[in-house]
């Protein structure tokens, strides 16, 4: 590993390493000799300060079959879902057309099979994409070959796309015509249905807000039927709504339930540019102005780095199209990752968080935040100056087409090389793994739950909250109240928290987990958040049913009206909208540790590894797995 700090030496001193890079670089190497069990991370580190061009192996598929297309196993992205289950389904469907998948659904539904669709690389981390009913009986129907742009509207500046179409397909497809699509998720590897079944935004407190979904102004639906239709024979029918059918506000947000989104109409907007700075400043009472931050910046969004104390506001606005600049968003973490470093550092001693779990080093966590956070700054976050050039990032502002500026992911978009690269995730190389927290906090709260948050972070050991800074810390977006029935019921704060999951041992308790769930626990039950349906852990739905109220029962109407056998409905769906009997909540031994149930007792936890189930320190309604030396420290009373 000292390999890589000697090649990047050796940069230095031959002065190709840029020169708003060597400073960050120099420490690096300079900090090395003192956090040696870091080197192997440091190398990954280092290789991304050089910027090597790479290409990246796209994701594999998230369907495999034993036998043609039958005899399947279903996953998603990242390789496993929250429960560690599987998934096991009698076949796959590869529709093309509207026609075929009418067809799909028919042949499914004359049977009484259960079914769910597939998106591309189904980045849902809860279990949406595996169908209901008995196990390796139900069929699943891939939108895959569902990607094409149907038709467009210059005039009114409207388009219409298959269900099935890659998010960086469709904002090239607007803006090869001068469109744009007025807001979308970070990430662009998700697909247009799958994205709005789950209710996916980017960040605007403006207008009708950041949810794609607000953008719907037309939709076609595959769904079954319990009779043969008269005229087609079929056991299935298309169904379109117009934007002013209130059926729509079930559709547009529906977890799938409804049946196959075939073709959405968005309403878009003339294609103009965005000028992005980030600026860091410490964290005193930032939390008094999130909202006048949300109210001022069109595009907006915050990164607090508890541990150190310090925020990054993203001053994001909307400028003229003939505003010069050709600035690209080439997030670093959406970038192509070299597979050799990551398996070499296992090699060389280990998953590194799992090194510093199993070691209890808090502050070898706190030492690569830091790192990892100076790096991401130093880089621009990913965002290019220019789309050309290895390095890019020149300096702010950094302008650009919306259609640059919005969306990245270019760990997609490269060639095959042989798995010598790939996002990060990827399961085929055992890649990050990891719990998501994310939560919508009504914005008239979000002041007061960071203030919470800090008072827990300052009633904590000292770095506990340092794992989630290697992850963004806590990432705060925004999004409107919605009309849809499973949409925002309040203005809010979108809260993104991503942070360690063991990998092999799901029995194992996690550093300073219980600070982690205490907040998780305060932003859900204090201040009423609502869960990203396609994010979370088990915990993270709870009450939901209850938070939504009448519009729940307003979308199972819809439901009902359109799938009436429950064929596109699962055991999990049913547990979110409170149907059937179902709960999210599973109570096991050690049930608590990956956020599956709310710990009541210490079996729910880790006992034999001194994780037992205590009061928050500062929501003390809390429940969480916390590691103490003295069992009968800190003992929950009996009412």
């Amino acid at each position: 590993m000292f390999t890589y700090l000697l090649r990047l030496q050796n940069s230095i001193k031959a002065k190709q390493v840029p020169m708003h890079l060597r400073g960050l670089s120099s420490k690096l190497i300079s900090m090395a000799p003192a956090t040696a069990f870091l080197l192997p991370l440091l190398s990954s580190v280092i290789l991304l300060l050089a910027v090597v061009a790479v290409r990246a192996s796209p994701p594999g598929p998230v369907v495999t079959c034993r036998s043609g297309n039958s005899n399947c196993t279903v996953t998603n992205a990242y390789g496993a879902f929250p429960d560690r289950s599987t998934c096991l389904v009698a076949s796959v469907a590869y529709p093309g057309t509207e026609q075929e998948l009418l067809a799909a659904v028919s042949a499914a539904a004359a049977k009484g099979q259960h079914m769910k669709a597939l998106s591309a690389y189904s980045h849902s981390i809860p279990k949406l994409s595996c169908p209901g009913g008995p196990a390796g009986r139900g069929l699943v129907i891939s939108t895959v070959r569902l990607n094409r742009t149907v038709s467009s509207d210059p005039a009114r500046f409207r388009m219409t796309f298959e269900g099935g179409i890659k998010l960086r397909e469709l904002l090239d497809a607007a803006a090869s015509r001068g469109m744009a699509l007025p807001h979308s998720p970070y990430w662009e590897g998700v697909t247009l249905g799958g994205l709005l079944s789950t209710g996916s935004h980017g960040s605007s407190a403006f207008g009708k807000g950041s949810a794609v979904h607000e953008y719907v102004v037309g939709m076609r639906l595959v769904v079954p039927t319990a009779e043969p239709v008269a005229d087609t024979g079929y056991y299935a029918k298309v169904v379109s709504l117009g934007e002013d059918d209130r059926d729509l506000l079930a559709a547009k947000v529906s977890l799938g339930v409804l049946g196959v989104i075939s073709q959405v109409t968005l309403q878009l907007e003339p294609m103009f540019k965005r000028s992005v700075t980030n600026r860091v400043v410490p964290d005193v009472a930032f939390e008094n102005s999130i909202s006048s931050f949300a109210a001022t910046t069109p595009y907006g969004d915050i990164i607090w780095y508890p541990s150190q104390a310090v925020v990054v506001y993203r001053d994001d606005f909307k400028l003229p199209v003939s505003t010069p600049g050709t600035g690209v968003n080439d997030f670093i973490g959406f970038r192509a990752q070299p597979t050799l470093v990551i398996t070499s550092t296992r090699a060389a001693g280990g998953d590194i968080q799992k090194l510093a779990e199993e070691n209890e080093d808090t502050n070898g966590k706190c030492v690569l935040s830091k790192l990892n956070v100076n790096t991401l700054l130093s880089l621009g976050m990913g965002f290019k100056n220019s789309a050309g050039g290895v390095i890019g990032f020149t300096g702010y502002p950094v302008i650009g087409n919306q259609s640059d500026i919005q969306s990245a992911g270019s760990c997609l978009r490269s060639r095959e090389d042989g798995l010598l690269s790939a996002c990060a995730w990827d399961p085929r190389f055992r890649g990050l793994f990891y719990h998501q927290t994310t939560v919508s906090v009504p914005l008239v709260n979000a002041t007061a739950f960071i203030a919470d948050v800090k008072r827990i972070r300052d009633a904590s050991p000292t770095g506990a909250l340092c794992g989630i800074e290697l992850n963004l810390g806590f990432f705060m977006r925004f999004v409107r109240a919605s009309s849809a029935y499973l949409g925002k019921t309040a203005d809010s704060v979108d809260i993104d928290i991503t942070y360690y999951r063991p990998r092999n041992d799901p029995r194992r308790g996690r550093l300073h987990e219980d600070v982690l769930e205490e907040i998780e626990q305060l932003a859900l039950f204090k201040y009423g958040a609502l869960p990203h349906w396609g994010k979370n852990r088990h915990v993270g739905f709870v009450g939901v049913k209850e938070k939504l109220g009448e519009k729940v029962e307003e979308f199972v109407k819809v439901m009902e009206k359109y799938d009436g056998q429950g064929l596109f409905s699962s055991e999990w769906t049913d547990a979110l909208l409170g149907l059937r009997g179902r709960e999210v909540l599973v109570e096991a031994d050690g049930c608590a540790l990956e956020g599956l149930c709310i710990c009541s007792a210490d079996k729910h936890c880790a006992p034999d590894q001194g994780y037992r189930c205590r009061p928050g320190r500062v929501y003390q309604e809390s429940r969480v797995c916390r590691k103490i030396e003295d069992a009968g420290a800190g003992l929950i009373q009996s009412a």
